[in-house]
């Protein structure tokens, strides 16, 4: 995959893509989905893509601190790449690190305003600490863009029960 395979997150791709999100055809809303974490995932191309799946490889392996680093260094050196943020927060968050995940995913909104998995990150990482109109607030924003997603609907029921 060469340079002409990156992403601009505005690619013209990106748009019917979240229109096949709303679809009432889940096969549809399926292979959108899939096809959009393709398309972030392959935002750098190939360079990137290696480093992501370096860092995977050392996680498999246990090596979360080599991990981190990786992911880390994908960062300074693509720092508009979306999905390395996103990727480290997926990590800190399994780290329960909640508050340098809930940053990361910030970040990876503000690169990536559809990012609906860092939008329900941000949910997941409020919810841990306790926050949940917060939490309620971004499982809206991953709902308005993946209306669908069950799971976000029932976070917010969750989070609504624990505001009581």
């Amino acid at each position: 995959m060469g340079t002409e395979d990156r992403v601009n997150m505005d690619d013209a791709r990106i748009q019917p893509l979240l229109a096949d999100l709303q679809s009432d055809t889940e096969a549809t809303r399926r292979q959108a989905t899939t096809r959009l974490w393709q398309l972030w995932f392959n935002q750098k191309g190939e360079p990137g893509m290696e480093c992501l799946q370096r860092a995977q490889a050392c996680l498999e392996f246990g090596d979360v601190v080599r991990a981190e680093q990786l992911l880390s260094e994908t960062i300074s050196r693509y720092p508009d790449f979306a999905e390395a943020w996103n990727r480290r927060a997926v990590l800190y968050y399994a780290l329960e690190d909640y508050p340098r995940s809930c940053s990361d995913c910030q970040r990876v909104v503000q690169l990536n305003p559809v990012h609906f998995g860092a939008w329900h990150g941000i949910g997941l990482c409020q919810m841990e600490l306790g926050d949940y109109s917060e939490a309620i607030t971004a499982f809206r924003q991953a709902l308005a863009i993946q209306p669908y997603a069950t799971t976000n609907q029932q976070l917010i029921l969750e989070c609504t029960l624990r505001l009581n």
